[in-house]
């Protein structure tokens, strides 16, 4: 009878230092990431309103998954997460899809990532793909990935293609992540006393709405986290979002008054595709 306890105690010892070696292995390599040496220093400035480290490991990033992250921009996001999955993951790059009478933004960040991804080490092993809400939606193999990822970019979708924009979008994402996969998102929030038509212009979306929409599309939201929260933030400025840093498109005007708020209140979610 000792004899069995005592080995139900070790193999139970075992297990919680395995999981608790992972945990840690996890979140160093996510420091690790964060702290890398080719990440620009104007993006570290921005660490204290967007706690990169905090939402990586709340998405439960590890370095061998294959994540998507959908519309990287300039690559905020990116000088983290390609040297994170570098060596055992997979990180697909879904950014902007060019198409004949697109934007001339388009082509030229498009453009402009590339050239990142070229000259820095860090980022050699990016999968640049296409996304776009009506017209190029399939990113990454069907059921391949463990991750998908978006940052500050549901409103765009909404802005540029309406209801349709939204369900395609989160059904894209659906679409491409495995069984259990996980969908993380972070988007400006909108107070949900505020009337609905905001999110049309305002550059903010309803927590329910983005929520609603996932749902939708067959997710379940599993959790959601305050880290990106912003208690000075009121979400009814002038010019929408973007008054606020690090756009502040209303230059000199009061601008020590938004540069005291910072950047944006977000909501941070994840949900599971069951």
């Amino acid at each position: 009878m000792f004899k069995r306890t005592l080995k139900s105690v070790l193999t139970i010892s075992t297990l919680t230092f395995t999981l608790l070696s992972s945990s840690t292995a996890m979140a160093d390599a996510i420091s690790e990431a964060v702290g890398n040496e080719h990440r620009p220093a104007e993006h570290r400035l921005r660490d204290e309103y967007r706690h990169p480290q905090q939402t990586l490991r709340f998405f439960d990033i590890q370095p061998d998954m294959s994540v998507a992250e959908i519309s990287p921009g300039g690559g905020w996001y990116s000088h983290i997460l390609a040297p994170l999955l570098k060596d055992s993951g997979t990180y697909y790059a879904a950014h902007f899809y060019v198409y004949d009478g697109a934007p001339g933004y388009f082509e030229r960040s498009l453009g402009g990532f590339k050239k990142k991804v070229a000259s820095t080490p860090s980022l050699e092993n990016t999968k640049i793909t296409a996304f776009h809400q009506t017209k190029a939606l399939d990113f990454a193999p069907a059921g391949t990935l463990d991750r998908v990822l978006t940052f500050r970019n549901v409103h765009n979708w909404y802005m540029q293609g309406g209801q349709e924009g939204i369900d395609n979008a989160f059904s894209s994402f659906y679409k491409a992540l495995k069984k259990g996969g996980v969908l993380g998102v972070v988007e400006h929030k909108l107070p949900e006393s505020y009337a609905d038509s905001a999110q049309s212009k305002s550059g903010y979306m309803k927590q329910s709405f983005v929520v609603a929409a996932a749902e939708k599309a067959g997710f379940k939201l599993v959790a959601e986290n305050p880290v990106n929260l912003n208690a000075l933030d009121t979400a009814d400025h002038e010019k929408g979002v973007w008054t606020l840093p690090p756009s502040l498109r209303l230059g000199e005007k009061d601008q020590a008054k938004y540069l005291a708020i910072g950047e944006s209140s977000r909501m941070t979610l994840k949900f599971v595709k069951p």
